[in-house]
């Protein structure tokens, strides 16, 4: 059974930073690219940052130079640290995988994330 599990979600101020893990269970973790989308309220779903499944990685504009991914292969694990968070930030991120060799892509559950004073 896959699992993708986030945590580290929560209310922050404007400025300031959270920490978005995800857990995953389930895949061999090292074949399967990862990714952190979200998705704000009235708003299309859009990816905020992606790591391949060799380490490259690519962010939306929007986080550039603010959010850093990076991956785990040891532990199983993907983190999303984001910096100088803005209101327009806030949305529910969403941790996916796909898999190198097929079109195996999985999902987490979500976790909040609100920016506001």
């Amino acid at each position: 059974q896959v699992q993708l599990v986030e945590s580290g979600g929560g209310l922050v101020q404007p400025g300031g930073s959270l920490r978005l893990s995800c857990a995953t269970s389930g895949i061999i973790f090292s074949v399967y690219a990862m990714g952190w989308y979200r998705q704000a309220p009235g708003k299309q779903r859009e990816l905020v940052a992606r790591i391949s499944s060799g380490g490259s990685t690519n962010y939306a504009d929007s986080v550039k130079g603010r959010f850093t991914i990076s991956r785990d292969n040891v532990k199983n694990t993907v983190t999303l640290k984001m910096n100088s968070l803005k209101p327009e930030d806030s949305a529910v991120y969403y941790c996916t995988s796909r898999s190198d060799y097929s079109n195996n892509e999985y999902w987490g559950q979500g976790t909040q994330v609100t920016v506001s004073s």
